[in-house]
């Protein structure tokens, strides 16, 4: 199971879409703990999820370490595995404006898509520890 979540058949250039997921996800972390008011638990409380001062933190650390492993191209898959949802602004404000702040997030959701799909591709940590003997 541990080679299956490790080879990869994607093209060298999977290190674009690594870059472009694992950049965003480092970023969209950092700043829950810059800006808690208006990203972090400030945000989560505004939109009515429970316990925002432990969530937001708790994602923040979640999307910096699955963001690095990304981008490193370790265990890309089940860092790819991570999704966020603008439901409240579709219900709140309709489909476009839903649309409009959803735009990074399906950018997001696709190139993960991807990266679960065919892994990190060549340039990676994965395909290096898949090629180590004794690996099966």
């Amino acid at each position: 199971m541990l080679r299956r979540l490790l080879t990869t058949t994607a093209p060298a250039m999977t290190l674009l879409i690594r870059l472009m997921v694992g950049a965003v996800f480092v970023s969209e972390g950092i700043q829950k703990f810059l800006y808690p008011d208006q990203i972090g638990s400030g945000r989560f409380a505004k939109i009515g999820l429970p316990a925002p001062d432990i969530l937001g933190p708790f994602v923040g650390s979640v999307e910096i370490l699955s963001g690095t492993l990304v981008l490193l191209g370790l265990g890309a898959r089940l860092a790819a595995v991570l999704a966020t949802t603008k439901c409240p602004i579709l219900v709140d404000r309709g489909f476009w404006a839903a649309a409009h702040e959803a735009r990074t997030d399906w950018s997001m959701l696709l190139g993960s898509l991807f990266l679960l799909i065919d892994g990190a591709g060549p340039w990676s940590i994965d395909a290096k520890l898949s090629k180590l003997p004794g690996r099966r």
